[in-house]
């Protein structure tokens, strides 16, 4: 189904449900008064929903018990070296697993090599955090700006409506800037709403990399452990 087919679904469903009063039936009113560009505002927080959602259920899975894992980690290399501790950070999912395994990959070659693994898939991970986030701050940035879009026109037929009628009338002019402000209200509701998710997953992704960079301190700490104890 094309995009403009799930929004008309979406608007149907909301419709039908209106149909009972109350709050929904409300929000149709205002939504059909709004015109045509309450459209492409809807479309943004749709869009910018299905990818908030998709963050949400990423960042979810990619939540680990960063000192729990350590702690196996450690023990792995101490009982059973490095191949151990490759086998927990499989079984471990999560950025900071792949981050260590990375690293052991190339524990055999030197801290250096390792450090630098570590380094160079971080930054693959982090960028693997941080996908789709762009399309959310660009909802968040465009459905305002439709909004004021709509409300200009709008409010340029209010002004086209005072001059067929030849008169400044306070009906006339109040019912066109009624329906012109229609649309940036709703382009700075669903701004807020996907500010509020922006700004969750910033922090969370922010939690996640000073783990991972926290933990990887230790990951090296506990090689050159492992090769001073070799020698």
């Amino acid at each position: 189904m094309d995009l403009t087919g799930t929004i008309a679904s979406l608007y149907n469903v909301i419709a039908q449900a209106a149909n009972g009063g109350g709050a929904l039936n409300y929000l149709t009113e205002k939504f059909e008064a709004g015109g045509g560009f309450m459209w492409p505002i809807l479309a943004c927080l749709v869009l910018g929903l299905a990818f908030s959602f998709e963050r949400l259920w990423t960042l979810t899975k990619a939540r680990t018990n960063t000192k729990q894992f350590i702690v196996k980690v450690k023990k792995a290399l101490d009982e059973g070296g490095v191949e151990a501790a490759k086998k927990v950070c499989e079984n471990t999912r999560g950025p900071i697993a792949s981050v260590f395994y990375a690293g052991l990959l190339r524990a055999d070659e030197g801290l250096d090599a390792a450090e630098k693994a570590i380094i160079a898939y971080g930054g693959v991970e982090m960028g693997f955090l941080e996908r789709g986030l762009i399309w959310v701050s660009t909802f968040i940035t465009v459905a305002p700006m439709l909004g004021f879009t709509g409300t200009v026109q709008g409010m340029i037929q209010a002004f086209d409506a005072i001059k067929e009628a030849a008169q400044i009338s306070p009906a006339v002019v109040a019912g066109g800037i009624s329906v012109a402000l229609l649309t940036t209200l709703f382009g700075l509701v669903v701004a807020i709403i996907l500010q509020f998710f922006y700004n969750y997953f910033v922090s969370r992704i922010d939690r996640l990399v000073g783990d991972m960079e926290e933990s990887s301190i230790e990951l090296i700490d506990a090689l050159y452990e492992l090769k001073q104890r070799r020698k």
